[in-house]
């Protein structure tokens, strides 16, 4: 008798520990990170491009093997939220201001390690410039290479940055602002890769190939962002 109730507990065991193992094998990670959608003052449309940041965020997960949670959230500029976020994505086509508290919080934000992507929804350029001026009043707006690394992650970019929205028939240009030798800013003109993110056919015209042009220097701001 002794034999067979040691026989039962050991199957009992086995049959406890292949449960637990199917468990473990269908829990998911725990998200790591969540990318934030930046709140600004001035009237402006900040929560342009709605659908943006999700499908961002999920094609980052799915081709660079991240683990964001799967919705963005949103933080305003004087917040000391902002700093639980590696990534910060601004949009827009109106005013922006940024109070003194905005400035100040912002830029330790951006000294200490944190990265911002403004994208230039059409109209933002004349607002935004004098702005960020008041957070970085020594650097001004660089114009990235071709060879920059932020073109050349995940994804290869030779000619920098896609097209993706046609507005003034001008060329797509990538700006940065570099502190101390590091890229804390991007600023996507004359390309609205935020608008490339959102659900397909959002826009007239839009097509799948344009689409994953934008998905994919997305990632790649992803990437940089989180490996300097």
């Amino acid at each position: 008798m002794r034999f067979y109730g040691i026989e039962f507990n050991v199957k009992k065991t086995v049959l406890t520990l292949l449960m637990f193992s199917m468990v473990l094998s269908s829990y998911a990670p725990v998200p790591t990170y969540t990318l934030a959608r930046l709140k600004y003052n001035g009237g402006g449309d900040w929560y342009a491009d709605r659908t943006a940041l999700p499908n961002l965020i999920r094609f980052c997960n799915q081709n660079l093997k991240t683990n964001f949670r799967a919705e963005d959230e949103t933080v305003e500029a004087g917040s000391a939220e902002i700093f639980h976020y590696p990534f910060i994505f601004m949009t827009g086509h109106g005013n922006v201001i940024f109070s003194d508290q905005d400035v100040r919080n912002l830029r330790k934000y951006l000294t200490g390690g944190g990265f911002l992507h403004i994208c230039d929804n059409y109209g933002l350029d004349k607002f935004i410039r004098p702005q960020m001026k008041k957070i970085f009043p020594e650097l001004d707006f660089v114009e990235l290479p071709l060879n920059h690394p932020i073109y050349h992650q995940k994804f290869d970019f030779p000619n920098g940055l896609p097209k993706i929205h046609e507005h003034d028939s001008k060329r797509p240009q990538g700006y940065g602002l570099i502190y101390n030798g590091r890229l804390v800013c991007f600023y996507d003109v004359e390309c609205d890769l935020g608008n490339g993110w959102e659900d397909l056919g959002t826009y007239a015209g839009d097509s799948q190939e344009t689409r994953l042009k934008a998905l994919r220097m997305g990632a790649n701001l992803v990437q940089y962002a989180l490996t300097q």
